[in-house]
């Protein structure tokens, strides 16, 4: 997969031991903690009187300057730990502390190969600078959980980016499920771009991690009509209900009148590489190497995208179980 996916040999090697149910049963190192060094607190705030403290911060090139942002979004933080899960070894982890290191992952090697990036967060944190209607107790409101996740397209507007890509993870209500999905938005005006990023985007990343031999299913690219999620009671209305019925990822969607009215304005997908709720794939995700898998995988697509010249790479993604 080219050059960035090639530092990957540079990667945490993992031990694989036998196979059980068609998957290699390795058992990935854990992840160090997300990076706090110079690399990740030097950036440069985007409005930082809208933005929480390390959120919404630009980090110039490393090596050359194509003069093209990416945005990228490492999913929830703070308030909001996203979906949780449990590793082979019986530790939880959520879902936040796992994206952040992906996203990082994925800018430095960005930065390295001449794009300015911007994040929607460096740490632990809600990207929204969050007010009394955003919190309950000690969680988002569902105000909360909406702003939070409009502020991301609102920084990614406010960086000028040229794509967008959210790193989540899935859950599912079985240990069984398991595989990897990219959405994207076939409402918008460049609905036919956000497909072409998201295929890269899903084809890159599973190329990546199942170069170690994880075997992670390939659950394909979709419109995020078909992942939205709905938080609270719609049958109470308010914001519950009209969730429901926008039918789309607030990160990727159209605006509406009442609900929403900061889109995104760029080529966008989700990328959803592993579910948090099976156990082995918690694993991976939780480990250095997987995460920087996905790293390379979303920023080969990503060059490739932008790059359109670039040499398309060959999928070796596995069928959806």
């Amino acid at each position: 997969m080219g050059i960035l996916l090639a530092a990957l040999t540079l990667y945490v090697g993992i031990r694989v031991a036998t196979s059980e149910g068609g998957k290699s049963k390795g058992s990935p190192s854990p992840s160090p903690s997300p990076p706090t060094s110079a690399a990740t607190t030097r950036g440069t705030a985007l409005n930082a009187h809208v933005f929480a403290n390390g959120a919404c911060k630009a980090f110039a090139p490393t090596s050359g300057d194509k003069n093209t942002t990416v945005f990228l979004d490492a999913g929830h933080g703070g308030l909001d730990p996203g979906a949780l899960g449990t590793t082979q070894s019986g530790q939880t982890v959520s879902e936040a502390s796992m994206t952040l290191p992906m996203e990082l992952d994925a800018m430095a090697l960005l930065r390295a190969d001449g794009y300015r990036v911007v994040v929607s967060r460096t740490t632990d944190t809600n990207v929204l600078r969050l007010g009394p209607e955003d919190v309950s107790g000690q969680e988002l409101s569902l105000q909360g959980a909406h702003d939070d996740v409009a502020a991301r397209a609102v920084c990614a507007d406010d960086a000028g980016a040229a794509a967008l890509v959210g790193i989540y993870l899935d859950a599912g209500g079985s240990t069984s499920n398991a595989g990897s999905l990219a959405a994207y938005d076939s409402a918008r005006s460049f609905a036919a771009q956000n497909q072409q990023l998201a295929t890269l985007v899903e084809d890159d990343v599973l190329s990546a991690m199942n170069t170690h031999g994880w075997q992670i299913p390939n659950a394909g690219v979709v419109p995020d009509s078909q992942v939205g999620s709905v938080s609270g009671n719609p049958d109470q209305g308010g914001i519950a209900a009209q969730a429901a019925d926008y039918g789309h990822l607030l990160l990727l969607g159209p605006a509406e009148a009442g609900y929403f009215s900061t889109p995104s304005t760029m080529p966008g997908t989700v990328v959803e590489p592993m579910f948090i709720t099976d156990p082995f794939e918690a694993t991976i995700a939780d480990s250095a190497a997987g995460q920087q898998a996905v790293a390379a995988g979303v920023a080969e697509a990503v060059e490739q995208f932008l790059s359109p010249a670039k040499e398309p790479t060959t999928s070796t993604t596995t069928a959806l179980r």
